[in-house]
């Protein structure tokens, strides 16, 4: 789906330099008075839905009716022994790597494992693909997810590891062909679906996690090779932690990376990337995702 540059999901951009670094162009209505966000801030229910109003506008009611739906997974078979069920917009975002036999690929943040079964399926068995995760419980089913799902021939290119994302760049730099990094995100439909989590919110965990989200970003930017594709991809309704990160990559990383075209068969465009949002896509999403580009030296 082609949008004009000039489109933006987000009627109400926020002047977010201060938090992330982030200016969210857009020609669709006024901007939210800088840190405005932030002189309302409570906690909880009302706190959430104010700050996703501001964002979203007259669109909010209807994206967070369709956020509150419980979600429609998909089998996902390619290459499986027994099918994996995901969300259709994490299959095709998966896919947008564009993974290819013999290639060396790095999923940063790997659990559960579906996009790493996609990925897995299209290398078909040649390469070597390592799926990674910090948390040991999360590894626990990825480990799990391989063993069950992947046909072993496919399952025996799979490395799974434990490092911590976010400091992957000191150790390997310049060895991936291609990098998927699945950021940790705020997932707003599982805030939404549990009260306890509703009733915790604050707007500064948007913040934090666009700060660890970037922090894993530049690791991966750096442990690209040269002409290797990074894909960014969250669940998250947040511009802070989607376009928000791309925008200060780009100008810490800049000399050496740089946006690349995105294929997705739907889903909205935003400044860097796409997005996949339920209330306009018959319930898939939410999904972001953008692609660049580490420059050949």
């Amino acid at each position: 789906m082609t949008l004009p540059n000039t489109y933006s999901p987000y009627p109400n951009p926020i002047e977010a330099g201060q938090v992330v670094g982030v200016y969210f162009s857009h020609t669709l209505g006024p901007h939210v008075e800088k840190n405005s966000l932030k002189k309302k801030a409570t906690k909880g229910k009302e706190a959430f839905f104010r700050f996703y109003r501001e964002l979203y506008g007259e669109r909010w009611p209807s994206l967070a009716e369709a956020l509150k739906r419980e979600p429609r997974p998909v089998p996902f078979s390619e290459g499986l022994g027994k099918s994996y069920y995901l969300d259709q917009a994490s299959i095709d975002t998966a896919k947008a790597l564009g993974a290819l036999p013999e290639e060396e690929v790095l999923d940063m943040c790997a659990a559960p494992g579906g996009k790493s079964l996609v990925i897995a399926a299209a290398m078909r068995g040649k390469g070597s693909l390592i799926a990674n995760d910090r948390s040991a419980s999360r590894r626990a089913r990825l480990k799990r997810v391989i063993a069950e799902h992947l046909i072993p021939d496919y399952a025996s290119i799979v490395e799974i590891t434990s490092h911590d994302a976010s400091k992957w760049g000191l150790y390997e730099q310049n060895r991936y062909d291609r990098i998927l990094l699945d950021a940790p995100c705020s997932s707003e439909r599982h805030v939404l679906l549990d009260p306890v989590h509703l009733e915790r919110w604050s707007p500064s965990r948007t913040r934090r996690l666009a700060v660890q989200a970037f922090a894993m970003a530049a690791a991966a930017a750096d442990a690209l090779r040269p002409g290797g594709v990074l894909l960014y991809s969250t669940c998250t309704i947040s511009p802070f932690e989607n376009d928000g990160v791309i925008e200060k990559l780009l100008k810490r990383r800049g000399d050496f990376m740089e946006k690349a075209e995105l294929s997705l068969p739907y889903g909205e465009a935003t400044r860097f990337g796409m997005i996949v949002l339920p209330d306009r896509e018959a319930g898939k999403g939410p999904m972001y995702a953008a692609l660049l580009r580490k420059r050949m030296v």
